[in-house]
Order: C-alpha cells, then sequence, then structure tokens
C-alpha cells in the first residue's frame, strides 16, 4: 500500500484536507503515474477515519480528474503533464511556492456566492425587536421550545410561503430547523438510511457529502436543458430524489411544467420522495416568481425546504421543511428531535414579519440584487464581448460565467487572484468526472457594489485575455 502519512487537523473537514494531500503528492511527483491508490477501506483503517471521509477525498480526485477508476480493480493516478506543476517532481520547492502565495495581491473584489448584502440588513429594527423578544414578560422564551419551532412562526410562515411560492402546507407540517444540513440529517432518519438517494448531476456538492455521511448511498442523475432526467430514475429502486427546479444550483435552470409533472408522477408511481430545496426562490428578476414544485404535488410526496439565510442574515441558521403527512407522523413518533433555533431569533423574526418590515425587506433586497445581476450580465457583455458566455436564469444570486479562453478552471482561477480578484470553481458539483467542455466559473454578486462588479469584470478580463481594457 502506498504510504500516505497526511497532517490532519480540526481546522477544516478531513476529507477536504485528505483531498488536499493526496492531489499535492500527484503533483510534485511523489504518487507516481499508474500508481494505485489504496482501498477507501485500507486508507480508512491506516488514518483512523471513516471510510466515508476516503470516499469523499476519492470522488473529489476523481471528478477533477487526478485519477481514474478502472472497473472492479481500484483507483490509479493519471500521467499529468510534465513540469507543469511547481517545475515537475523533482525541482517541488514549498518555500518556494510559500513565496509566490504570499506575493500575490490581496483579494479586492470576491465573487462570493455564499455572502449577502449586510448594507441593506436593518440593524436598527432588529435591535429593537431584539429587545423586545428579550423582555420580562417573554420569560419563557429562555426555556425550551416547540422541537418543529414556534407555532406563532410557523403560522406566519405558512401563509407567506401560500402567498408567495404557491405551497400548500399547515403550520404543523413545518419544522425549523439550524440550517439545511441539519434538516436533510432528518429527512435521511425519516426516509431511511438503508434506501437509495438520487440527485442532479452537478449538484449542490454539500448536500453530496453529507447524504455520503449519513451512509446514503447517492446515484447523480444528469441533467439537460429541462432539469434532471427522468428516465434514469425509474426501476432502479430510489427512494428519494433532491433536486432545485426553480433555479438549479449551480447550472441556474428552470425546470419547465412538462419536467415537474413527469417528476412527480414518478414519485406517485414509485413512491418516492421529492426533496425540492428553494434556498433562492424569493430573488428572480424577469417575469413572475416560479411556483414552487410543492404546490402542484397531490400525492404529498414533496418535501419542501427553505432557508432565511438568503433573505435575511445567515448567522441565525433559521430553515425550515415543510413535511408531507406521512413522514410528519414519523417526525412525531421520534421524540428524541429537540429545538435547534433559538426562540430568541424566532421570536425576533415572528415580530419582524408580523410588523410589515419582512416584506418590506425583502423588496428592497430583491430591488437591490437585481440592480447588481443586471450590473453584472451587463458588465460581461460590455466588456468580454463574444469572449464570455453567461449560464444562468434571471435568479438567484450567482452566475455561471464561461470565459472563450481555453484555459482550464485551475488557471482562471489562480489568474484572477493574480488580479486580486476571487471567483469560485464549478467542477466540485459534479459527482461524475466531466467531460471534455470549455471550463466556467461561478460568480456571486450580492456583496459586491455595482461599481465594484464592474472594476472586478474589467480585471478578470485583462487577466484572462491580457486585454487593455482597464481604464
Amino acid at each position: 500500500m502506498l504510504e500516505m502519512t497526511p497532517n490532519l487537523n480540526n481546522e477544516e473537514p478531513l476529507y477536504l484536507q485528505l483531498y488536499n494531500y493526496i492531489k499535492a503528492e500527484i503533483q510534485n511527483g511523489k504518487i507516481r503515474a499508474q500508481s494505485k491508490l489504496p482501498s477507501q477501506r485500507s486508507l480508512a483503517k491506516h488514518l483512523q477515519i471513516s471510510r466515508n471521509t476516503v470516499e469523499a477525498a476519492y470522488q473529489q480526485l476523481l471528478a477533477e480528474g487526478y485519477v481514474i477508476s478502472k472497473e472492479r480493480d481500484g483507483l490509479y493516478v493519471v500521467d499529468l503533464e510534465k513540469g507543469y506543476f511547481q517545475g515537475g517532481p523533482h525541482h517541488f520547492e514549498p518555500q518556494l511556492a510559500t513565496q509566490q502565495k504570499q506575493e500575490r495581491p490581496a483579494i479586492k473584489y470576491d465573487f462570493n456566492y455564499g455572502d449577502i448584502n449586510l448594507k441593506d440588513f436593518p440593524f436598527k429594527i432588529w435591535r429593537k425587536l431584539s429587545m423586545q423578544s428579550l423582555d420580562e414578560e417573554q420569560a419563557q422564551l429562555l426555556l425550551y421550545g416547540d422541537p418543529q419551532g414556534e407555532l406563532e412562526l410557523r403560522n406566519y410562515m405558512a401563509s407567506y410561503l401560500y402567498e408567495s411560492r404557491g405551497v400548500q402546507c399547515s403550520a404543523e407540517q413545518i419544522v425549523i430547523g439550524a440550517g439545511l444540513q441539519f434538516l436533510l440529517g432528518i429527512v435521511c432518519n425519516l426516509i431511511g438510511r438503508n434506501e437509495l438517494f438520487a440527485m442532479e448531476d452537478p449538484g449542490y456538492y454539500r448536500v453530496r457529502y453529507l447524504f455520503k455521511d449519513n451512509g446514503i448511498k447517492v446515484k447523480p442523475i444528469p441533467l439537460d436543458e429541462h432539469g434532471i432526467h427522468i428516465d434514469p430514475l425509474r426501476n432502479n429502486n430510489i427512494k428519494a430524489v433532491y433536486v432545485t427546479p426553480s433555479h438549479q444550483f449551480p447550472l441556474g435552470t428552470v425546470m419547465p411544467i412538462s419536467r415537474r409533472l413527469a417528476l412527480l408522477e414518478w414519485a406517485k408511481e414509485e413512491d418516492a420522495y421529492i426533496i425540492e430545496d428553494d434556498y433562492d426562490g424569493e430573488f428572480r428578476y424577469a417575469g413572475k416568481p416560479i411556483p414552487a414544485l410543492q404546490g402542484l404535488d397531490s400525492s404529498d410526496r414533496v418535501i419542501y425546504m427553505g432557508t432565511f439565510s438568503k433573505s435575511l442574515i445567515p448567522a441565525i441558521k433559521l430553515s425550515y421543511m415543510i413535511l408531507p403527512r406521512k413522514l410528519m407522523d414519523l417526525f412525531h413518533q421520534n421524540n428524541y428531535y429537540v429545538q435547534t433555533v433559538s426562540r430568541l431569533h424566532q421570536h425576533t423574526l415572528q415580530l419582524f414579519i408580523e410588523s410589515g418590515h419582512w416584506e418590506r425587506h425583502l423588496n428592497k433586497t430583491r430591488n437591490s440584487y437585481k440592480r447588481r445581476y443586471e450590473a453584472l450580465v451587463k458588465s460581461i457583455h460590455q466588456t468580454f464581448g463574444e469572449n464570455g458566455k453567461i449560464y444562468g436564469a434571471s435568479s438567484g444570486l450567482h452566475i455561471l460565467l464561461e470565459p472563450n479562453n481555453k484555459m482550464t478552471e485551475e488557471e482562471l482561477i489562480d489568474t484572477a487572484k493574480m488580479a486580486g480578484v476571487k471567483v469560485y470553481p464549478t467542477s466540485i458539483f459534479y459527482a461524475n468526472p466531466l467531460v471534455v467542455q470549455p471550463a466556467k466559473v461561478l460568480l456571486g454578486f450580492a456583496n459586491l457594489a455595482e461599481d465594484e462588479i464592474d472594476t472586478g469584470i474589467k480585471l478578470l478580463n485583462n487577466a484572462w485575455f491580457n486585454s487593455s481594457t482597464m481604464t
């Protein structure tokens, strides 16, 4: 077995540390081409970590093309172009690499797709309502609350979701929890950890890893221009499929009504569930909002999931799901579930909604993000011209950009950093290795002003095409 001795710590996910270690060893030639990687079981035992952790690291190496899979044999290191990484395996100088990293200019424009615009947040109003929640008359809020969340807040949410997203539910079906990952863990429990789940490919990689960490077998399903394919879901004993139909992450496509109805029919025929993640459904900049898939469901097969992280603030970790009645009954039978979101935050949000501040804040935020989206698209068209292709519908808080310069994803990201701009990879969202296609990067725009967006795009164009467009 190849000797692997990574220095693992608790500062970042173990799978990511292991992936980075093996990738670096391949790049600098210490793990040579055609070498066979240890089996997941043997490496997990050697490093005393979980097999799921090793599998996640291996899957990322496979997705990026550092290794290939030989059926019934294992993973083998590919033959990389000689001398491409750090001067080749015989000239690897860690000190020089560190020095080069330090000499990189500071990031001035970060197109982070996880950020929101904090300047629009009503700090004074939220502070005032938070103090009201801490009033002695509300002393019961300092005690443990309902595992499903505060009933008053759930009543408001049921009405809001019906009016804004066409969701059909009662407050009794809503479960409030500390983030998508926590709630998906509950879903895994309710549906069964021995069942086969499916999800979009590409899709949100954190969800893929969460399923695997919960022992769930995941089947990646490819997409077309209308969203997830239905045929691969049939006759595979798939019990649940995770989708983002209103704004596919990361491609940004919208699932049309015909595909939605076909997906619902599949769930009915197969006695399966659809996990609908509507993470940024409030933000659509052209036409009417796309109704939720759950609102079309007449067979009670859709688990609807949403969050206040994008529309309010991420820090309160306030997400929610709407369970079909059968799963809601199972939730109540599992009496070990407890409240995970602060009752004070829940009550503050309730006051924020019932006083009308929520609707005003959402309208302000939606208009603000629309201006940023339009500024981003306009800047790309004007600066890149035919050299830049945009992917993504007129919604959400990010786009994909495909520069026509034949650079790899790694080259695009690295040259952008040298120009003081941070953009993000798309390869991490694929469960299966990418077919040969032009590289794309992901650009979020929520926390950049319009002039910052324009300057950042010009810097990217200059870095990627060595143009003279900067003024």
